[in-house]
């Protein structure tokens, strides 16, 4: 299927490693200029390595200041933006709401919501100028469905929600379509962590929790990286054109988090 994103200037948010770098990949492929930022500097080195076509700034998205570079430099090396993909997010913490310190859900919601907050309004007047203006959020499962000992990361992807389909009637006018992404369990480094975190916290074991997590799956399996980056590319390309609004969840039909 040709996209026809061609020459379309995206900016990932922690495009160095997981589901940003897989869009990042993604939209490279199909002929689109990527400018990525992550936090983790041994990443971002990998990235050069593997990856020279993407370029790069370091910043955290909860500080302003490192969110107004990371736009000079994206938009200097991009000439400017039609996607920006708010990806960043952390897990946080593990635990009853009792035991979360109030550093801890600081920091979780300072990434995962204010972080979007900090690049959607520095990206929307170079967006206004584009044909095909797309901003994507990634949210989660945990923006639909409650999520047990993870009350911060939940509530800051429930935030997302939100977030985006308020923002996807303010700048519908202007033709800014916005969308979140619900990814389901994804394969990776963090589901692991967030697996371990959750049997320890239980007291079971990681097969059995990685079990109770898959058994709320219709389809039994996880989702990829790459699937994902292939919905955020047709919902960006002209083919997505009338889709605004929406959270998406791509998950295997999940129908519960434990």
């Amino acid at each position: 299927m040709e996209l026809g994103i061609a020459g379309l200037r995206v900016l990932v948010t922690a495009g160095a490693g997981g589901i940003g770098l897989a869009v990042a990949r993604a939209f490279v492929a199909e002929g689109a200029k990527v400018h990525a930022c992550d936090v983790d500097v041994d990443a971002l080195r990998a990235l050069a390595k593997s990856d020279p076509a993407v370029t790069q700034t370091r910043a955290d998205v909860a500080d302003r200041a490192q969110v107004q570079r990371l736009f000079d430099e994206a938009l200097r090396a991009l000439g400017g933006l039609d996607v920006l993909v708010n990806n960043a997010g952390i897990a946080g913490p593990t635990g009853k709401v009792e035991d979360i310190s109030p550093e801890e859900w600081d920091r979780t919601l300072a990434i995962n919501i204010t972080g979007q907050f900090n690049c959607a309004r520095l990206a929307v007047p170079h967006l206004r100028q584009s044909r095909n203006a797309s901003i994507v959020n990634l949210s989660s499962a945990a923006g639909r469905f409650g999520f047990p000992l993870r009350t911060p990361y939940a509530a800051s992807k429930w935030g997302v929600i939100g977030f985006t389909k308020s923002l996807s009637i303010e700048l519908g006018e202007l033709g800014i379509r916005v969308n979140a992404i619900l990814p389901g369990v994804v394969e990776g480094e963090r589901i692991q962590r967030v697996i371990d975190a959750k049997a320890k916290a239980l007291g079971v074991s990681f097969d059995q929790m990685q079990d109770e997590m898959l058994a709320a799956v219709s389809m039994k399996t996880m989702v990829t990286p790459e699937q994902l980056a292939d919905a955020v590319l047709f919902i960006c390309s002209p083919r997505g054109r009338t889709i605004s609004g929406q959270a998406l969840a791509i998950d295997g039909d999940l129908q519960m988090l434990k």
